[in-house]
């Protein structure tokens, strides 16, 4: 997403311009290229030389140096970019830009470029929250300006309240999110489930399994890269919500199934890569079990626990669609993708499953394997077809199997 595209990044006269230097080390490592802007205090902050060492680019900033060459300059930068950033965005530069003030290269290249504007704002609560900022904010947006929203957390002063930048991460989610707006989802809206669920024996255990939903995440993440509205299902990880991401959580299978089945209304695609817990317990006790007192212990100290089926989610779609083709819940062709982690006779099982719920995709993989499955950063993946086909893809991370996922689900999105 980021390759070869050009990505200004303003930088202000704000202590959070420490930040910035990160995100231009992230941008600069995913391929893009760089050109960073300061306005006239920011060096005040954080110097030059730190932007242009990490950039590998000059650092542009004087707008009225003798030789004039930066009026050419603030125009060639402008119609080059591909996005301008503003991060952190001051009061006074916000202020600036709402109104149209050009009377510095930062504002000057805002005001000349076409490529979509990012706001990052970052600042006192006080001068946050303050009328004029928070006109000039709303008055940004309806024009079209993207705007991440400050964060509650420790500001330069010592207090704790709104105003704060949000983490790299969080603004290398928005920038995506923005250069991803017209991708090849855009318009369409995508439900999927990550993660394991975690079926209760009490209210202290649980029945579970290893999945640690990252290949879950990565598919949400990518989807929403593409332009697609996004609604992640997630059982319980340890996780960050990718930005611009619907999360839904649940813990159960129950909760599960019924979060998928209120999701797919008017949803094109479903991705089932969650751990769905085959089997719960049959009865929950309500007060936490102990050896000394529970009546399942036997002589020999062992504990019993029955188990019942959780329902097949797929399996349940399925049926309720197939059935019907006009199903009055599902407005539009559901294209649907399955996981199966198995650790043994991988071709024979993800093929049957593929018949069985009558999905469109199916992705398997051997979970026995110290290079694929639960935790692990890499996957190697079978990608079963509806019409028989099979792909063998080679180990990679877990974001290249999802955009090879994602992938295949363009190509059928484009013939139905």
């Amino acid at each position: 997403m980021l390759l070869n595209k050009r990505i200004l990044v303003g930088i202000c006269g704000g202590i959070a311009s420490y930040k910035a230097v990160d995100l231009v080390s992230r941008l600069q490592q995913a391929g893009a290229l760089v050109d960073v802007i300061m306005s006239e205090r920011a060096d005040e902050f954080v110097r030059p030389l730190t932007f242009s060492s990490l950039s590998h680019r000059p650092v542009y900033s004087d707008l009225w140096e003798p030789s004039g060459k930066a009026a050419e300059t603030h125009i060639a930068l402008a119609e080059e970019a591909d996005l301008f950033v503003v991060v952190p965005a001051t009061a006074n530069t916000i202020a600036k830009l709402a109104h149209g003030v050009a009377d510095n290269m930062l504002t000057a290249v805002a005001l000349a470029t076409k490529a979509p504007l990012l706001l990052a704002p970052a600042m006192h609560q006080n001068m946050y929250t303050h009328p004029a900022t928070q006109a000039n904010i709303t008055l940004l947006r309806e024009r079209g300006v993207f705007i991440v929203d400050p964060e509650v957390g420790r500001l330069a002063s010592g207090e704790v309240g709104l105003g704060r930048l949000p983490d790299t991460s969080v603004l290398l989610g928005a920038i995506n999110v923005v250069l991803g707006r017209n991708g090849d989802l855009a318009g369409y809206r995508v439900v999927v489930t990550a993660g394991g669920t975690q079926e209760p024996i009490d209210p202290v255990r649980y029945v579970g399994n290893r999945s640690s939903g990252k290949m879950g995440y990565a598919l949400a993440t990518e989807a929403r890269d593409r332009g697609a509205h996004v609604i992640l299902i997630s059982g319980p990880v340890v996780l960050d919500v990718p930005y611009g991401v619907e999360v839904r959580r649940v813990e159960t299978a129950i909760q599960m199934r019924d979060a998928v089945h209120d999701a797919v209304i008017d949803t094109d695609v479903l991705v089932m890569s969650a751990a769905v817990a085959d089997f719960r317990p049959s009865e929950v006790a309500t007060q936490k079990l102990k050896k000394s007192e529970s009546q399942e212990l036997n002589e020999q100290n062992g504990f019993f626990l029955r188990l019942v089926r959780n329902p097949d989610i797929l399996e349940e779609l399925a049926d309720s669609v197939d059935a019907n083709t006009g199903n009055e819940r599902l407005e539009r062709r559901l294209v649907r993708v399955g996981f199966a982690a198995e650790t043994s006779n991988l071709i024979a099982y993800a093929s049957a499953k593929l018949v069985a719920k009558r999905l469109d995709l199916l992705v398997a993989n051997d979970v026995s394997r110290s290079d694929s499955g639960f935790g692990t950063e890499t996957n190697k993946v079978h990608i079963f077809h509806a019409n028989g086909a099979v792909e063998d893809l080679p180990v990679m991370p877990k974001t290249g199997v999802a955009a090879a996922i994602w992938d295949r689900i363009v190509s059928l999105l484009s013939t139905t």
